[in-house]
């Protein structure tokens, strides 16, 4: 009888110990991800239970004039004075499973706006999506995994 309680007790556990041990699919898309047009490389992390990502290199980093790049075209003008570098450009995205992230914004530094966003994972590439309204009107880029 001790030894049916036992191997019973196994049974039930089992699944709960081999779930613990599988990694999070959702954290494949950690790391560091060069920009398609080779002009920044963003570091997406987790941010409570979504992924974000930061600005942690440019290419080009300074102003003509030598000064720190900043975001100059964001319409509230009380964040114009933050450094491009370390900006959160994309948040909100929670997996969807698939190699599916949804339901995040990514914003422009460039033309200071923000789009609804979803990203796909296939290998070491990113396929980003920012859209307006629904994502037939938008346009996708593709970021590489930095190693």
């Amino acid at each position: 009888m001790r030894r049916l309680i036992i191997f019973i007790a196994c049974l039930i556990l089992l699944p709960v110990a081999s779930a613990d041990a599988q990694p999070n699919e959702g954290e494949a898309i950690l790391g560091n991800w060069l920009t398609e047009d080779d002009k920044a490389v963003v570091e997406i992390y987790e941010c409570g239970d979504q992924y974000c990502g930061k600005i942690i290199w440019l290419k080009e980093p300074k102003n003509e004039d030598g000064t720190e790049k900043h975001d100059t075209e964001n319409p509230d003008p009380s964040k114009r004075s933050r450094k491009i570098i370390g900006l959160n450009i994309v948040w909100g995205f929670r997996y969807d499973g698939k190699n599916r992230w949804v339901d995040g914004n990514i914003y422009d530094p460039d033309n200071g706006k923000t789009y609804s966003c979803k990203m796909n994972l296939k290998g070491d590439e990113l396929k980003v999506r920012g859209y307006i309204g629904f994502s037939l009107i938008g346009r996708t880029t593709i970021w590489t995994r930095k190693q």
